[in-house]
């Protein structure tokens, strides 16, 4: 890899030079910008961007990755991996990816699903009993008389099923302010459980018996519910997590850098979290909290979120956004059938899910969907896909453009940096130039 330094800022561009171990864990070889359809100048306003946000302090640095047809169009690194000991950022860099974990967790449900070791209208107390019989806190209305408590709790009206897992449903928001006391004992840091010394299946039992924050099935909510869904799979399949995604999902798609705790070799990879300040610059995490660098390295290592607990690498995690885009095989290998791809990314919450500044957006089974571009207010195709997370990572694929995209970066609070993602879609989408065509599955 060929590092160019350059600005005061010293921020570093890796160049697209790949080797042929870089090249096998990619989806297909890298190809020339235009033959798939990019227009190379209008790239470059990507480097420009991206120069510009690292100059500017808004980030330290980041890793951008762009496919097209399974090849590679764009791949570049910039800025740095460690500010302050002058570590450049590299196309393998590790980062967390926190939320984006939902991916691969709603992949192995639909595996087990098409095993018939689940079903999606199976009630979650099939598999831990805990959530025979869940609560609800109602919040008392604003023209409550004074000394009317801020909640009530009542049964739940249904069980949660495995459907309101996967599509978010399940009312299991992260506890809003007037439920933040009732869950103070069990020490929780919404999303991050990397500090837990006991399993998951312990904390999310000790969960059920906490009032939700909404009715199963009434509408579409952040929270623990893809974490339910990574200990039903460890129920139904007889293994941990850790096992299930290595053996039956990294392995077979290849993908050599992504796990739930970082091995002591690789250390010198894991990318630096910053946290954006009111200034507009950013800061070093320098605790180990879900807002410094956590407890990916020196941590418990027994707690398997499959709400958020992964570390990826661009390339790695680009073979899920491919088995996606290829209805469910990659390379000769198939987890999923085409029909299962296709309902995972239909929207199942109706008009429930919420995207503040976007217009209509939908949600699969672990996806943001775009329904209507136009709706959306955003570039984009009807059906393209993808997620963010806490740590600012985010990826989509569009299966019409046969496109994906991988935005790498590290802030525990995105502060003035919120706009980078939805900006770097646009510059995406803003240097394709050739309409698209049919899908191209030669590199299975």
């Amino acid at each position: 890899m060929t590092l160019t330094r350059f600005s005061r800022h010293a921020i570093v561009v890796a160049a697209l030079t790949i080797s042929a171990v870089g090249l096998a864990s990619m989806q297909g070889p890298a190809a020339s910008p235009e033959a798939l359809g990019f227009s190379p100048a209008r790239l470059r306003h990507i480097d420009t961007f991206m120069q510009e946000a690292v100059d500017g302090g808004r980030l330290a640095g980041v890793v951008a990755l762009i496919t097209r047809r399974g090849q590679v169009a764009h791949f570049k690194a910039y800025g740095m991996q460690d500010r302050e000991r002058a570590i450049p950022m590299r196309t393998d860099t590790i980062f967390r990816v926190a939320s984006m974990t939902k991916t691969p967790t709603s992949i192995a449900m639909m595996m087990l699903v098409e095993e018939g070791k689940v079903l999606l209208g199976d009630p979650v107390s099939k598999f831990i009993p805990a959530f025979k019989n869940t609560t609800v806190a109602i919040l008392a209305p604003p023209q409550a008389p004074a000394g009317t408590p801020p909640f009530t709790v009542v049964p739940a009206k249904r069980e949660i099923r495995i459907h309101d897992l996967l599509s978010k449903t399940a009312g299991m928001g992260y506890p809003p302010a007037h439920l933040r006391a009732t869950y103070a004992p069990l020490n929780l840091h919404s999303f991050y459980f990397a500090d837990k010394d006991v399993p998951m299946a312990t904390t999310i039992e000790q969960i059920a018996g906490m009032p939700f924050t909404s009715h199963p099935g009434e509408k579409y909510e952040n929270g623990f519910a893809t974490d339910v869904a990574g200990v039903v799979i460890e129920k139904a399949s007889g293994m941990s997590l850790d096992q299930f995604f290595r053996t039956r999902i990294f392995t077979p798609l290849k993908m050599t850098d992504t796990s739930f705790f970082l091995p002591k070799e690789k250390v010198s990879r894991l990318a630096t979290v910053y946290a954006a300040q009111s200034d507009g610059t950013i800061t070093r995490g320098e605790n180990h909290s879900s807002r410094g660098q956590g407890h990916f390295v020196d941590g418990p290592g027994v707690a398997f979120s499959g709400g958020g607990g992964l570390l990826s690498t661009a390339t790695d995690y680009n073979r899920m956004v491919q088995l996606l885009l290829n209805e469910g095989e990659l390379d000769d290998v198939r987890l999923l059938a085409p029909k299962t791809v296709r309902l995972m990314l239909s929207n199942q919450v109706g008009d429930s899910y919420q995207n503040p500044g976007f217009g209509r957006l939908g949600f699969g089974y672990g996806f943001e969907l775009t329904l209507d571009p136009a709706g959306a207010h955003h570039l984009g195709s009807p059906g393209d896909f993808g997620y963010r997370s806490a740590y600012f990572t985010r990826y989509m694929g569009d299966p019409v453009e046969q496109l994906s995209t991988i935005f790498l970066a590290q802030l525990s609070n995105y502060g003035g940096s919120s706009d980078l993602h939805y900006r770097f879609r646009s510059l995406v989408y803003g240097a394709l130039v050739e309409p698209a065509k049919a899908p191209s599955h030669s590199a299975h």
